[in-house]
């Protein structure tokens, strides 16, 4: 049996995660990891600690605290702010994986003992076959909260060092098993939205960063239809979200075509295909395996969507993802490459 620090988060996933690893004989250490959280939201993560210490003495495994606050603030946030700024839409739980979970804790965790790091995430692992064996990663078995899409920044280091221990279960199962231990935080909840920002919005969070001011709408003619407040605050494929000028304009669903944020203008129009792209341009592209290009996949633009048919091709040193039917991919987002339940890898889109 392993060594193997759990991130306990204080909620129910990572908590039966745990109660597996230990059910196995492992021997099971909880880590609660302190992240950044602005002053001007109502602090939440004291109660997330006090629940991860209430399931750590439930199991009777160790708990120990890491506090990555100013890594996270560096790495996850700021980041996150210079993107928005400059009009795309990023996805920090992305780069809180690859920086924080399996960056800085997953280096911690090794040279404070552990042989494996395991988290609550509802993925797969599976061993590759063959001479040159990798791990590969795979879907979680509920599809439904599936967060490979989320894990395709992680390098073949990090997955022979990792435990998803509920990656084959589905989420109902995962509550029933959170009763059947007895764990305190069987009914909590599932978090929302993005971890340190509680119940405050995302615009009210950039608000406090980003200079906002109220801009014109534009048609796909240029004419203005209406205003906006903030550039910034909107994302290409995103429905409506402006105050529209005529009663005729108000009565009609419009999507986000493009944004300006140094003219601080927002192009719609009332035809979603208007916002779909053929091809993206991709940057910082990770492959949990090597592939060879061109290479024809299953892509996902956003957590949770469809997965569409793409080719992608390097073009003068650039990655290209050019779509077999036209579809929304705002950029910033991550496009995520399948191979039916194995992910092979992604990058962001340009």
């Amino acid at each position: 049996m392993a060594t193997v620090f759990v991130g306990l988060s204080g909620g129910v996933d990572s908590a039966v995660a745990a109660a597996i690893l230990k059910q196995q004989g492992h021997d099971v250490t909880g880590v609660f990891i302190k992240i950044w959280q602005p002053e001007f939201i109502e602090c939440t993560w004291r109660e997330d600690r006090l629940d991860a210490m209430r399931v750590a003495a439930t199991l009777g495994i160790p708990l120990r605290e890491v506090d990555f606050s100013e890594e996270y603030k560096r790495e996850v946030v700021e980041n996150m702010i210079a993107d928005y700024a400059r009009g795309i839409t990023p996805n920090p739980d992305v780069v809180c994986n690859r920086a924080i979970k399996f960056g800085q804790f997953a280096m911690w965790a090794r040279e404070n003992g552990a042989e494996y790091v395991a988290t609550g995430h509802y993925a797969r692992l599976r061993q590759g076959s063959g001479g040159q064996a990798r791990v590969e990663l795979l879907r979680g078995a509920d599809r439904n909260k599936d967060q490979s899409y989320f894990l395709y920044v992680l390098t073949q280091e990090n997955l022979t060092r990792t435990l998803f221990p509920i990656g084959e279960l589905t989420k109902h199962q995962v509550r029933s098993l959170a009763k059947k231990f007895r764990l305190p935080n069987a009914e909590k909840p599932d978090s929302q939205g993005i971890c340190f920002l509680g119940d405050v919005t995302m615009d009210e969070f950039l608000a406090r960063f980003i200079p906002l001011e109220r801009g014109v709408v534009l048609d796909m003619t240029g004419t203005i239809i209406g205003e906006h407040q903030g550039a910034a605050l909107y994302t290409v494929g995103q429905r409506h979200g402006f105050m529209a000028r005529s009663s005729e304009e108000k009565a009609r669903e419009h999507y986000v075509v493009a944004t300006d944020t140094r003219a601080n203008t927002v192009t719609v129009s009332p035809n979603r295909s208007d916002a779909a792209r053929k091809e993206v341009a991709l940057e910082h592209v990770y492959w949990i395996e090597p592939q060879q290009l061109p290479l024809t996949a299953d892509a996902q633009a956003r957590y949770r969507e469809a997965p569409v048919r793409v080719r992608v091709e390097e073009r003068a040193e650039k990655m290209s993802a050019i779509f077999f039917e036209p579809h929304i991919a705002a950029p910033g987002q991550s496009l995520v490459l399948y191979e039916g339940e194995r992910c092979l890898g992604g990058g962001i889109i340009c």
